[in-house]
C-alpha cells in the first residue's frame, strides 16, 4: 500500500530535522497551510505539490504516484484532478494518467469532462496522452452512436495513421463504421481522408463510393448554408464547395485508374466548373477556383494523353514545366503513358530529372501530403524500371530503379508495389549484378519478417 504524501513528508521533516517553520520556508507554503496540510485538515493543491516536492529536493513528478490518492482522498475533485492530467501529459507520466482516468471512470458522469481533456491535449500535440484518454473514455461509452464516441475514435484513427499503408488501411477499416455518426463538419474531412488510405492501396472502387458520400454530403450543407444560413458559424477545414469539387476530382482518378478515360474527362469538366456555380467571391474562392481549373486543364491534356492522342503530349510537358509542383506527378504519369504506347521520352525524362529523386531521403512533399508521395515515388521507381527493360534494354539501371522501388515499398508496406517488384526482379535475375541479388535477399527477408508479424497479430487476434 502506498504511503501518504503527509507521511512521507514528516518523515522527511524528522529525519533532516525540519521544523514546520523551517520546511515552510524552504518549500515557501505558508506556516499555517503547512500545518493544516499535516493535519490532513486542507487538500493538496497541484501548486502545493509542486512546492512540497521542491523543498524535499525531489523531482517534480517524485510524488506523483502518491498524489493520485490525494485527488481520491475525499471525493474527485476537477479542479485538482485536470491540472494534474495536463501536468502529467506534460512530464510524460502516462502511467499516471491511466490511473487517474481508470478512477474517474468508474462514473460515467466524468466521460465529457474527460473527452475535453483530451481534445485539449490533442490541440496542444501530447499526442500519447490524448490517445490514452480518447481510448479509456471510448471504451467506457454506453451508448455505441454517441457523437462523442465517434470523435474518439476519429481521434484515435487519425493517431495510429504512420508511413505504413497496411496498417493505415486496417485503421480506416476499422474507423470508416463510425464516420456518419460524427458531426457533418467533420465527416467532410474523414471522407477526405479515408479516400486518400484507400486510394494509396489502390482500393479504386471503395474511393468512389468515399466520393460520392462527400459529394452528397457537402453538396447539401453548401445549400442549406446559402439557403437559411444555418452554418454561418461552422467552420470544416475548408470551404463547403473546396469539397464538392474534391469529390468530382477523386472520382476522375478512380475513373482514371479504371482506364475509362471517357468518364474520367466527364467529372474533370464538373470540377473545372466552379466559377459558374460558387456563390462566395472572396480571396480564398478565387484561389481554391485557380487551383481546380488548373488540375483540370493539366488532367484533360493528361487523359486525352492516356487514351492514346499522343500528339498533346508536347502541350502537356509545355504546361506542366511552369509548374514545379505538378512535375513529379506528371513524370509518374508520363511514363506510365510510355510504357502503355512504348514510346520514347528520354528527352522528358532528362529535361524533367532534377525533379526526380534517387533517395527515399530526399523526397519533398511539396504540394502533397508526404505519404502519398512517397507511395507515388515506389510507383514511379517501379514504372521507370519497367520503361529501362522495355525500351532501353538498359537491365542494370533498371534493376537500380526496382530495387529502390521495392526498398521504398518495404518501409511503407505497399504490399501490391511489393509484389509487383518480386515478379519483375525474378523475371529480369539473370541481368542482376551480386550486389543487386544480395541487397533483393536482404529487402526479401525483411518482407518476410513484416509478414511473420502480421501472421502472429492474426493468430493473437483469433
Amino acid at each position: 500500500m502506498r504511503r501518504s504524501i503527509r507521511e512521507l513528508l514528516e518523515q522527511h521533516m524528522q529525519e533532516e530535522e525540519l521544523s514546520i517553520s523551517k520546511f515552510s520556508q524552504l518549500s515557501t507554503i505558508n506556516t499555517g497551510t503547512l500545518s493544516r496540510i499535516l493535519k490532513g485538515l486542507k487538500p493538496i493543491s497541484l501548486g502545493q505539490l509542486q512546492r512540497i516536492t521542491s523543498g524535499m529536493k525531489l523531482p517534480e513528478d517524485g510524488l506523483f504516484q502518491e498524489y493520485i490518492e490525494e485527488c481520491f482522498a475525499s471525493s474527485s475533485n476537477l479542479r485538482r484532478i485536470r491540472p494534474f492530467i495536463i501536468r502529467c501529459a506534460e512530464l510524460g507520466r502516462l502511467d499516471c494518467i491511466e490511473e487517474v482516468v481508470g478512477k474517474l471512470l468508474e462514473d460515467r458522469q466524468y466521460n465529457i469532462a474527460l473527452f475535453d481533456i483530451a481534445e485539449l491535449l490533442f490541440k496542444q500535440e501530447k499526442l500519447q496522452a490524448a490517445a490514452l484518454i480518447y481510448s479509456q473514455v471510448a471504451e467506457s461509452e454506453r451508448y455505441q452512436h454517441s457523437e462523442r464516441l465517434a470523435l474518439c475514435r476519429y481521434r484515435l484513427f487519425n493517431l495510429r495513421l504512420g508511413e505504413n499503408l497496411e496498417e493505415n488501411l486496417a485503421a480506416a477499416t476499422q474507423f470508416e463504421l463510425y464516420t456518419n455518426r460524427l458531426p457533418e463538419m467533420e465527416q467532410l474531412d474523414a471522407l477526405k481522408q479515408l479516400m486518400h488510405i484507400f486510394g494509396m492501396v489502390h482500393k479504386w472502387s471503395k474511393v468512389e463510393s468515399l466520393a460520392v458520400q462527400l459529394q452528397q454530403l457537402a453538396s447539401s450543407l453548401y445549400h442549406l448554408k446559402n439557403e437559411s444560413h444555418r452554418l454561418e458559424e461552422v467552420q470544416a477545414t475548408q470551404p463547403l464547395y473546396y469539397y464538392i469539387l474534391y469529390a468530382y476530382l477523386a472520382r476522375a482518378t478512380v475513373h482514371e485508374h479504371y482506364g475509362d478515360y471517357n468518364m474520367a474527362l466527364k467529372f474533370v469538366a464538373l470540377y473545372a466548373d466552379g466559377e459558374h456555380w460558387i456563390r462566395e467571391q472572396d480571396e480564398m474562392a478565387a484561389r481554391i477556383i485557380a487551383q481546380f481549373t488548373e488540375w483540370a486543364t493539366i488532367n484533360t491534356l493528361l487523359y486525352r494523353l492516356m487514351s492514346g492522342e499522343l500528339e498533346v503530349l508536347e502541350e502537356y510537358v509545355s504546361y506542366v514545366a511552369v509548374h514545379e509542383d505538378e512535375i513529379f506527378i506528371a513524370m509518374c504519369h508520363i511514363i506510365q503513358v510510355a510504357n502503355m504506347h512504348r514510346i520514347n521520352v528520354d528527352d522528358i525524362a532528362e529535361k524533367f530529372s532534377g525533379y526526380i529523386p534517387y533517395q527515399v531521403e530526399d523526397i519533398i512533399a511539396g504540394a502533397y501530403q508526404r505519404d502519398i508521395i512517397k507511395e507515388a515515388h515506389a510507383r514511379f521507381y517501379k514504372d521507370f524500371a519497367v520503361y529501362f527493360f522495355n525500351q532501353k534494354q538498359n537491365f542494370t539501371k533498371a534493376l537500380e530503379y526496382l530495387l529502390a522501388s521495392l526498398e521504398l515499398s518495404v518501409r511503407i508496406n505497399s504490399e501490391k508495389n511489393i509484389l509487383v517488384c518480386f515478379t519483375l526482379f525474378e523475371k529480369y535475375r539473370e541481368y542482376a549484378s551480386t550486389d543487386a541479388k544480395l541487397k533483393f535477399k536482404t529487402l526479401s527477408s525483411e518482407v518476410h519478417e513484416i509478414n511473420e508479424k502480421k501472421n502472429l497479430l492474426l493468430f493473437d487476434s483469433v
